[in-house]
């Protein structure tokens, strides 16, 4: 499907912003090929009446796409599968690409894929800015023995939003 012109939903789950970082710049990728774009937190439950299409992302945590974004796609399960839909997960482990790291990958979207069969989906390696943490997200990165980085490829990025539905 063509989306030139037509009206698209980026919207995302966030914790420390990162997420909302990416979404920010797939949105000025599918407006400069001349989409119509709105960007919307998950948590404003935004809807689906109008667009052409969707793009839809979250951070990880736990292993698992955050719990608002689980839960739109639940709530808008029929809606979402009448439209083209594609998802973008930030995550800053299992980045390899050797078989446990692409198995710890799929297994983020083990909540929603099952609704979505039929959407894209990618992996982007996010930021870990501790000082955007609340406590608990601290103590679990310190738990995991994070790093503090910024490992998003801004390029690739783009990349993959400027070839969505062409």
């Amino acid at each position: 499907m063509k989306t030139m012109n037509k009206p698209v939903l980026v919207t995302y789950a966030t914790r420390a912003g990162a997420t909302a970082e990416i979404a920010a710049a797939i949105a000025e990728t599918l407006a400069a090929r001349g989409c119509t774009v709105d960007v919307k937190l998950l948590k404003e439950k935004p809807k689906l009446d109008g667009y052409a299409a969707v793009v839809l992302g979250s951070a990880i945590r736990m292993g698992a796409w955050l719990p608002e974004a689980v839960d739109f796609v639940k709530a808008n399960q029929a809606a979402l599968n009448s439209l083209p839909v594609a998802l973008f997960t930030v995550h800053m482990l299992n980045t390899g690409d050797d078989e446990t790291s692409r198995t710890a990958r799929a297994a983020y979207l083990n909540a929603v894929r099952p609704l979505l069969n039929t959407a894209e989906a990618v992996y982007f390696e996010g930021k870990m800015d501790f000082s955007r943490l609340s406590f608990l997200d601290k103590v679990i990165a310190k738990m995991v023995k994070a790093v503090e980085a910024d490992h998003r490829d801004w390029g690739q990025i783009k990349q993959w939003a400027g070839a969505l539905w062409s």
